[in-house]
């Protein structure tokens, strides 16, 4: 299958919660978003695009806790029946549709030439990462992301994950690659992702990337699988209760407010 070539542009990365002295939203109360998703999920990558316009258009409002969904334990156990996967070499066409509609760039071979056994290695080191901070937490998911979906790096190795923990900590002043290191081996954060696996079961997600919208007394609005930003704005609406009017947004703020970005997540965000 072919494989798309995607431009990153990085540039130098800027501390959450700063607004160049604009006003996302006005008013409205804070809206907690609890982000159901997995490092092997390709329909969470593509939908990248419109979860980054939403936190970047509601940052002055919203939240962010992720929680891992263990989407491949092992392929002894795993079996997709509504895709009809039960075999790596099966999961390339739908990564291949990903890349498809959502215009990401998505490297499909590596299911032919070097298919990641496990998604759990991945989802661990995630939770590993949260341990010194969300940020980082945030940041190494990306990484994660960009590395399997773009450059088709198997996150399933811990030599995989270390090299990620290795970039990340020569980014983040607030971030160990040595305190990772130490947290993987010694299983710290395995008992972070277990519970992240008892919500995901608890709460009966069956589907990635689901979002969970939750304000102070208002009732929660789930979302499930791959959606367009419009659905993710409405959401937002009926969550705080009135229709929140976002500040236009500018092309280089936009690109200077993420460490690393695709062409289709600025386009999504600039029309």
């Amino acid at each position: 299958m072919h494989h798309q070539k995607a431009k990153i542009t990085v540039v130098e990365s800027r501390a959450r919660g700063k607004n160049n002295n604009q006003q996302a939203v006005q008013g409205g109360d804070r809206i907690e978003i609890v982000y159901y998703t997995d490092p092997l999920c390709c329909w969470s990558w593509a939908m990248e695009p419109q979860w980054r316009r939403l936190q970047y258009e509601y940052r002055d409002i919203m939240s962010t806790r992720y929680c891992m969904g263990g989407l491949i334990s092992d392929w002894n156990n795993f079996n997709d029946s509504v895709n009809s996967i039960s075999r790596p070499i099966q999961m390339g066409p739908v990564w291949a549709e990903a890349r498809h509609m959502s215009g990401m760039p998505v490297c499909d071979r590596i299911w032919m030439s070097d298919p990641p056994a496990t998604s759990y290695t991945a989802c661990v080191a995630v939770k590993c990462a949260g341990l010194q901070s969300k940020n980082a937490e945030e940041r190494f998911l990306r990484k994660c992301r960009e590395e399997l979906m773009i450059n088709g790096i198997n996150v399933a190795k811990q030599s995989s994950l270390i090299y990620i923990a290795e970039q990340l900590a020569a980014e983040l002043d607030d971030f160990s690659a040595d305190n990772f290191k130490e947290d993987f081996i010694s299983g710290a954060g395995t008992e972070a992702f277990k519970n992240d696996l008892k919500e995901v079961r608890y709460k009966k997600i069956g589907r990635f990337p689901s979002l969970l919208l939750c304000s102070p007394g208002r009732q929660s609005i789930m979302i499930s699988g791959y959606r367009p930003y419009e659905v993710l704005r409405q959401a937002i609406d009926e969550i705080a209760g009135k229709a929140m009017i976002p500040a236009p947004i500018k092309e280089e703020d936009f690109i200077a407010f993420f460490a690393t970005i695709t062409e289709r997540e600025i386009k999504e965000a600039v029309k």
